[in-house]
């Protein structure tokens, strides 16, 4: 009964108010589980997504599906007092508690807006950079392809992208016990911790039918972009990195 009820779910589970309440659901325990379902690799992973693009003092940063602002401190350090840092996500609740994150960094400020991505009020070529951790399994493919076109709108020319998020290992031998663990255990730790394991199972979900960042990264190069696929711990998690062209006709 309990998978007939799943099943019916996926069939809107890229809406953004499943999404929205989704997350709002799952931000009093979302950090947690997020730690102990990767091992801690999370702040090893978000932590590299922020480090492996150039990030200068005085830049214009976005965080696209910004969560509960796990990159900001990594961010606030690189763009410095001088520096500016927007944060994007659809769910209030969760940028309600966010908001502790912001009051935590020194020296640089947070301007939180509270909005779905894909329909956001980013003017155009107005970021220096654009990140986003663990926020692309939740769209579709339609709207990965709609979110690729709005990092390409708001990114300057010479504008450089950095996004991140867990996936499916290529590897058999690491796959199988790895989406066990995702679609079986992830859904204990969160009843543990009293979240509704219903949520966390979709975790497993979300992820099965991602994969992996190649998606993704096929519509930022459609969108103008110049970008490449990562990878880190053997596909447990993948990322797309890049620029967009100051010349669009350059872009191979």
């Amino acid at each position: 009964m309990e998978g007939a009820r799943l099943t019916d779910l996926s069939k809107d589970i890229y809406s953004p108010e499943f999404v929205k309440k989704l997350f709002d659901e799952m931000a009093q325990t979302y950090g947690v589980v997020n730690l102990i379902s990767s091992f801690g690799f999370c702040i090893r992973w978000r932590r590299q997504c922020v480090e492996q693009v150039p990030i200068g003092p005085q830049d214009v940063a976005f965080d696209l599906m910004s969560g509960m602002g796990e990159l900001w401190p990594e961010l606030a350090a690189k763009v410095g007092e001088n520096g500016r840092l927007y944060a994007v996500d659809i769910s209030p609740v969760m940028c309600d508690r966010s908001r502790m994150t912001a009051n935590r960094l020194r020296g640089t400020t947070v301007e939180l807006r509270q909005e779905d991505v894909l329909r956001n009020s980013i003017p155009d070529e107005s970021a220096d950079v654009v990140v986003s951790s663990f926020g692309l399994k939740t769209f579709s493919s339609a709207q990965l392809g709609q979110l690729a076109r709005e990092v390409a709108r708001i990114l300057r020319p010479g504008g450089r992208l950095s996004f991140l998020e867990i996936s499916v290992p290529p590897a058999a031998l690491l796959r199988w016990p790895f989406m066990f663990y995702l679609d079986y255990v992830v859904p204990v730790i969160g009843r543990v911790l009293l979240g509704n394991p219903d949520n966390y199972r979709l975790l497993g979900i979300y992820t099965a039918a991602h994969r992996n960042c190649e998606e993704f990264e096929k519509h930022c190069t459609a969108a103008g972009l110049r970008v490449r696929s990562t990878k880190f711990f053997f596909g447990c998690a993948t990322g797309v990195l890049g620029e967009k062209p100051d010349n669009p006709r350059g872009v191979a």
